[in-house]
Parts: C-alpha cells; sequence; structure tokens
C-alpha cells in the first residue's frame, strides 16, 4: 500500500525524489566520495581553500558538455585563490551507462579536467543540497569553521554560447565574497538536464 502511494505521488510531482536541499544562508555538510583516481575526497581535504565552486554535472548530458571548457576555467582561474572546483556526477548509471565511474574517467582523461570528479553513488548528497539539475553550482564559503552557502544555481546566462555570456554569476559571486561585498545575485534557475534519480 506505501508503495503505490509513493507511486500515485511520483506520478502527480513527476518524481520520488524529495530533495532537503540549501538556501543561501545555510550551512552545508562536507562528504567524502570517490573520485576518478579511485581515491575517496572531502572538502576537509583543503584545509587552506577559502570556499569551494561544488558542481554537480555529468558526462551525457548536453549542457554539461557544454559548459565543461567554462569548468575547466572556474578552476583554473580561482584554485589558485582559494576557491577549486569539485565536480560530482549524481546521476544512476544504470539508467544511463554513459554517466558510469569507467566513462567519467574516460571523460575527465578526454576533456583534460583539472579537478576532482566525485560519483555521489547513493544520490544522498545531491539530495542533501537539493541538486535538481546537471550542471547545478553551489558555491561554499569557509566561515568559522562552517561551510555557508553563498550562491546556487547556473554557472552564467548562456549555456549555447560562451562568448554572449552577459552574467558570469559563479565569478561575480566570487568576486564579492573576496571584496566583502554583498552578492547582488544569490541564486539562479539551473539550467541542465534533470538528474536521473535511482527508483
Amino acid at each position: 500500500m506505501k508503495r503505490a502511494v509513493v507511486f500515485l505521488l511520483a506520478l502527480a510531482f513527476g518524481s520520488v525524489v524529495s530533495a532537503q536541499g540549501y538556501s543561501p544562508g545555510d550551512k552545508a555538510i562536507d562528504f567524502e566520495l570517490k573520485n576518478i583516481d579511485d581515491s575517496m575526497v572531502s572538502l576537509s581535504d583543503y584545509p587552506d581553500a577559502k570556499g569551494f565552486i561544488v558542481i554537480f554535472t555529468t558526462n551525457h548530458c548536453p549542457y554539461a558538455k557544454a559548459y565543461e571548457d567554462r569548468i575547466i576555467e572556474l578552476d583554473k582561474k580561482f584554485k589558485s585563490q582559494g576557491y577549486p572546483v569539485i565536480a560530482i556526477n549524481p546521476n544512476d548509471p544504470e539508467a544511463y551507462p554513459a554517466d558510469s565511474f569507467e566513462k567519467m574517467k574516460e571523460r575527465a582523461e578526454e576533456k583534460g579536467f583539472t579537478f576532482p570528479y566525485l560519483i555521489d553513488e547513493t544520490q544522498e548528497i545531491a539530495k542533501t543540497y537539493g541538486a535538481t539539475k546537471t550542471p547545478h553550482v553551489f558555491l561554499l564559503e569557509k566561515e568559522s569553521g562552517a561551510l555557508m552557502v553563498e550562491y546556487i544555481g547556473a554557472i552564467d546566462d548562456n549555456y549555447r554560447d560562451a562568448k554572449k555570456v552577459k552574467e558570469k554569476y559563479v565569478e561575480d559571486a566570487i568576486a564579492s565574497l573576496k571584496s566583502g561585498q554583498p552578492i547582488d545575485v544569490k541564486e539562479t534557475k539551473a539550467i541542465g538536464c534533470s538528474i536521473k534519480w535511482k527508483d
């Protein structure tokens, strides 16, 4: 009976997943997930970081592919300034074999990823953070030992063409953090493929 109710709710609302989800100003949890080099990675492994550009992304999604070069550039630009990119693949590889751990390794090598690319096998981190799309950004800032959510949403305002971008949401948010100024845009709508949840 309970499964039937869940199924009916899924039909009504389009998903069986109830993501808790963060909002700007919330404290985020750390995590420990497997990287493509088979090591386990957590945010606590970066004691000198000022914050993190956590991006839920994946292999097969056209939106994620469109942003791969820009994600690499974000890491190259901001890692040395204390804000490294941490990429997380939340997709169910049974639903999309192109998003398997082995395919993640291949994609990272092919594109020359300069950042960790982690697999969220249980999907618990994506649910806790409230990620719904790939890509979906959560900009975190370290404050008194806590990980504070400062910005959530899209990387910029034009996934189709990087040359036509007018608003660089992530870059602008980091610039505000570095200058001690309030972030003008704390949240935007993430544009991308829906995360493929496990049944």
